[in-house]
């Protein structure tokens, strides 16, 4: 009963808030999800990175450690994916990155942070940065079909990775008041990110979620077992295998469904994939929780 209760303490806040995007689209008030997402990757979440990778109190080497097991994961899934995309007869421009890149970010975050507290959070930002970076090169390269270096370094995540980086190596801090007024900003992220993934949902189509149920399916189980590979090789902590796990398993984002439409791709099936992987998390990400806890 306390694991049940535990787990439901994880979880219940993550879905509260996504359902009431969902609620509130639903009802017909306003919510311009472009602006709110703008907010969220230009501002709010690279204040969230800095300020975390900045204050964070975990050792070098094993931060080192983490690092390199979650590039040699996504390295893994990559190719698994690739396999994946294949043998379902899948486009892999299409669906290629939504079944490597999860939702690290809007799902991922909470759950570490409500899972592990600061500790698991500060390991959740570490793997969330390496996503974000392989996506906004690797990822965008294989929707886009091209990618630039210098669009990359333009995007706000990436240099407020290696600014957090610089700091945390070199022990510096920013000014006291400079240091809260980030942190404040930071703390917008996690709850617009979730709310604004309740609205996408919510406003997506549902048509074609059947073709998708077994791709949805086989990512989760794919990323799960190259996971547990990668924790057992690289023998990491217990809460930076627990954080590494619930993290590269995370549904579809929504990112990977305005990404689609934004390059012409099948947008209707990528979202359908997001919205079938996200209803399965309900289930998935519990049952992960009672293992890990």
């Amino acid at each position: 009963m306390n694991l049940i209760i535990s787990v439901f303490q994880v979880v219940a806040p993550v879905f509260l808030l996504a359902g009431i995007g969902f609620v509130w689209v639903k009802v017909g008030s306003e919510y311009r999800i472009e602006f709110v997402t703008q907010l969220a990757m230009t501002l709010s979440v690279p204040c969230l990175i800095f300020t975390a990778l900045m204050k964070t109190e975990i050792n070098s080497a094993v931060l080192q450690n983490v690092v390199l097991a979650s590039v040699f994961c996504y390295l893994l899934i990559t190719v698994a994916a690739f396999a994946l995309v294949k043998a379902f007869g899948l486009s892999i421009r299409t669906f290629l990155s939504p079944i490597v890149f999860g939702n690290t970010g809007n799902i991922g975050l909470p759950v570490c942070l409500f899972a592990f507290g600061t500790t698991g959070f500060d390991f959740a930002v570490v793997i969330f940065a390496v996503m974000a970076i392989y996506n906004f090169t690797f990822g965008v390269w294989v929707i886009s079909g091209r990618g630039s270096p210098i669009k990359v370094l333009k995007e706000p995540l990436v240099p407020a990775v290696l600014l957090g980086t610089v700091f945390l190596i070199n022990g510096w801090q920013t000014p006291r008041f400079l240091t809260n007024t980030l942190e404040l900003i930071g703390q917008m992220a996690i709850p617009l990110m979730l709310i604004t993934l309740g609205v996408a949902i919510g406003r997506m189509k549902r048509s074609g979620l059947t073709r998708v149920f077994w791709p949805a399916v086989w990512k989760f189980l794919v990323c799960l077992i190259c996971a547990l590979l990668v924790v057992w090789l690289f023998n990491l902590p217990r809460i930076a295998s627990a954080i590494l796990i619930l993290q590269v398993t995370t549904p579809v984002a929504v990112t990977s469904y305005l990404l689609a439409e934004k390059y012409g791709l099948d947008a209707e099936s990528v979202a359908a994939l997001v919205i079938v992987s996200t209803l399965l998390s309900v289930m998935f990400i519990p049952i992960c929780l009672a293992f890990l806890i």
